[in-house]
């Protein structure tokens, strides 16, 4: 159980894997698993490495230990306990199949996570938040309650310990100061559509416009609107003999398997930022 993942990315030179597998080694660590990126545009490198350790250690510890390399190369580096699961703060509101996607594969061992509560400006899934025995908080939101809202949801943050937000068809908007109080630690998911088709029943819209794909992104919630980093995105084609209501299913679909991606994909510490855009390894 002394597994660790590495996770850097740092101005691409000479002798960065030297300088870790070096580090390794005086650790008398085992690579188990290795990825890494030379980005040519913005000559930047990333590296995963996955590594057991002949004893335990502390991550801290560690993260001291590789702070001299990390120096030396001008790196932004983190060190996990690979075994170690995220604690998840779920925020939905009335469309409840990412929430529900999200509840059976954790429950089912699918998804190394714990989910630590359930947030709803509604009160539609509070038995269903139940039958998994997760603490669900109905928290409704107003524009004149707007700022008192968001501060219940952080103090459920710190309180639980909140490692990653996901907003699992929470179709309220975050403020700028909740946005920044999360960054790099909540995503979120949408329709593909974007910019066309915004506001209400997208899929009737898409529909009307006889659409052949549908899609789903999954994105790091910034002060932006749905601009954030992507993270994972995908398709479904349709065609004319499919009604709004089939579009809608299809959309379901797509966006509760985008969305559990992008949660893998962050809790199994697989993604790294460049830019605007994420190194997301497989």
């Amino acid at each position: 159980m002394n597994d660790y993942i590495l996770t850097l990315s740092c101005p691409d030179r000479i002798g960065i894997v030297h300088g870790v597998s070096g580090w390794l080694l005086t650790h008398h660590g085992n690579i188990i698993d290795a990825q890494q990126f030379g980005d040519l545009g913005t000559e930047r490198f990333f590296l995963r490495v996955h590594f057991h350790l002949p004893i335990p250690a502390d991550v801290a510890d560690l993260e001291r230990s590789f702070a001299p390399v990390a120096e030396k190369f001008d790196m932004q580096a983190q060190i996990y306990d690979a075994h170690r699961k995220a604690r998840l703060l779920i925020l939905v509101s009335r469309q409840g199949h990412c929430l529900n996607d999200l509840l059976f594969r954790t429950h089912s061992g699918q998804l190394p996570v714990e989910i630590a509560g359930i947030v709803s400006n509604h009160n539609d899934f509070a038995a269903m938040a139940a039958s998994y025995g997760i603490p669900f908080h109905y928290l409704p939101v107003t524009p004149e309650t707007r700022d008192s809202q968001e501060q219940q949801i952080l103090n459920i943050v710190e309180r639980e310990e909140i490692d990653l937000v996901v907003l699992a068809r929470y179709m309220q908007i975050l403020s700028n100061g909740l946005c920044r109080a999360l960054s790099g630690r909540a995503i979120n998911i949408h329709h593909s559509f974007l910019p066309s088709f915004k506001g209400a029943r997208p899929y009737h819209q898409a529909h009307d416009r006889g659409v052949k794909i549908i899609g789903a992104t999954a994105h790091y919630v910034t002060a932006d609107l749905d601009e954030g980093p992507i993270i994972e995105q995908d398709i479904e084609r349709v065609d004319h003999a499919m009604s709004a209501y089939d579009l809608t299913q299809v959309g379901s679909d797509v966006e509760s398997l985008v969305l559990s991606r992008a949660v893998r994909s962050h809790v199994e510490h697989r993604i790294l930022l460049n830019g605007q855009r994420t190194v997301v390894f497989r």
